[in-house]
């Protein structure tokens, strides 16, 4: 199993960084997106998933699950959520202002030497 999110991991972390190396706006979105999931779901695996364990320690539990990953996934999720959002109305907006959607860096222009 641990080698099933092994690759799961790699390939959204792969792929999060191919999409972020597009000049495109949207794709850069998208694979920030999927960084987000993978990072999530390596939190979430760290955290040695126990099935069936109760997250609260009680008497007569002798085993329970770690409750601090999920919280900590849980509210990754909604902030990664939220961020997405205004990245997604701020892409929009580019767009709109351009009338492009590349993002392509303009060539710098050389600056005089200043003599010292």
């Amino acid at each position: 199993m641990e080698i099933l999110f092994a690759v799961l991991i790699g390939a959204l972390t792969a792929a999060g960084v191919y999409l972020c190396c597009l000049r495109q706006v949207f794709p850069v979105v998208l694979g920030l997106s999927l960084l987000s999931y993978a990072t999530n779901l390596f939190v979430f695996v760290a955290g040695r998933l126990t099935v069936g364990a109760p997250p609260i320690w009680g008497e007569g539990v002798t085993r329970f699950a770690d409750p601090l990953p999920q919280a900590l996934v849980l509210t990754a999720i909604v902030i990664s959520f939220g961020m997405t959002a205004l990245l997604v109305v701020l892409a929009i907006r580019a767009r709109f202002e351009a009338g492009r959607e590349r993002s392509d860096v303009p060539a710098v222009t050389q600056r005089p030497e200043v003599e010292r």
